[in-house]
């Protein structure tokens, strides 16, 4: 089973895969860390091709899990099903992570929280609605300002087909 990340909320109790799984997922970790590792000291365009494979592989992760869940789960159900499967490919993901808002200045704290970070590139927010709204747009555009990133997913989890609920927003 993989090691528990630092500062994570993660938390399993019992073996999910057979071990053959892990075998596989840990070689898909390995692949997904050599793809990172060789991403180091990037320019405007390999960047952009990194968040692009990220978010490639965000995208994979919760088709997985939406196929998994479908829809009706509580949002916090789909939030840490979609961090298991964003560990299991050996990405780095912070959930729930504090952040405060910077106003003239001077750092505020407002509680605001980012649903997930992965790879400290892309911001997640993860919904379980009738309906994705502007004002979800605007939030998610709104923590990537103030988080200065550059890539965004809004994933409404309660819809039939997930492709439907699938928002990107890049800055």
């Amino acid at each position: 089973m993989p090691a528990k990340p630092a500062g994570s909320f993660f938390n399993i109790t019992t073996p999910l895969r057979s071990l053959s799984c892990r075998f596989e997922a840990k070689s898909a970790r390995k692949r997904t860390r050599s793809v990172l590792a060789s991403a180091g000291g990037m320019e405007n365009d390999d960047e952009r091709d990194r968040l692009n494979w990220l978010s490639h592989v965000i995208i994979g992760a919760a088709l997985r899990v939406h196929s998994e869940l479908g829809p009706g789960m509580l949002e916090s159900a789909y939030e840490l099903c979609l961090m298991f499967e964003l560990i299991e490919q050996g990405l780095r993901v912070e959930r729930q992570k504090p952040f405060p808002l910077v106003y003239r200045g001077h750092r505020l704290d407002c509680g605001y929280r980012v649903d997930m970070i992965v790879e400290d590139g892309v911001v997640i927010e993860v919904k379980a609605i009738e309906r994705l709204e502007r004002v979800h747009r605007a939030q998610l555009l709104s923590y990537l300002r103030q988080l200065k990133l550059k890539l965004g997913l809004l994933i409404n989890f309660n819809v039939v087909r997930l492709k439907e609920g699938i928002r990107r927003f890049a800055l």
